[in-house]
């Protein structure tokens, strides 16, 4: 696995040929500017959802991991917590990659622009 250019943390998602984790990629995406026309929104939504998708199965290793290493099924006492932490993670990725792909099919077919992608100004 790659470490992640800005915040060195593992990764398997690349931008342009660099590795970066989900959270740096989203970052980068907020700091850009607004999108001008329906091209550039609907390719920043699908983006979102690119992103959001990439957290999901990074989590969802996780959460495979967790389990994985209690054979009997019986997990230690921290192991719960850990096994809670990385379905917490889980469950988070899974609401923002939904909410992605609501506000892509908003937009398609309604024509909702998300009001952090409207052109400021």
């Amino acid at each position: 696995m790659a470490e992640c250019t800005y915040c060195k943390s593992e990764t398997k998602l690349y931008d342009n040929g660099a590795p970066i984790c989900p959270k740096c990629s989203e970052a980068r995406v907020i700091k850009r500017k607004p999108p001008q026309n329906t091209d550039q929104i609907r390719t920043a939504l699908v983006s979102q959802i690119v992103n959001a998708t990439a957290r999901v199965s990074e989590a969802n290793q996780k959460f495979n991991e967790a389990v994985g290493h209690f054979p009997s099924g019986l997990p230690h006492p921290d192991g719960v917590q850990r096994i809670k932490n990385a379905s917490n993670e889980l469950t988070s990725a899974r609401k923002e990659m939904m909410t992605a792909h609501k506000r892509l099919n908003e937009f398609i077919e309604h024509g909702i622009v998300p009001e952090d992608l409207k052109r400021s100004g």
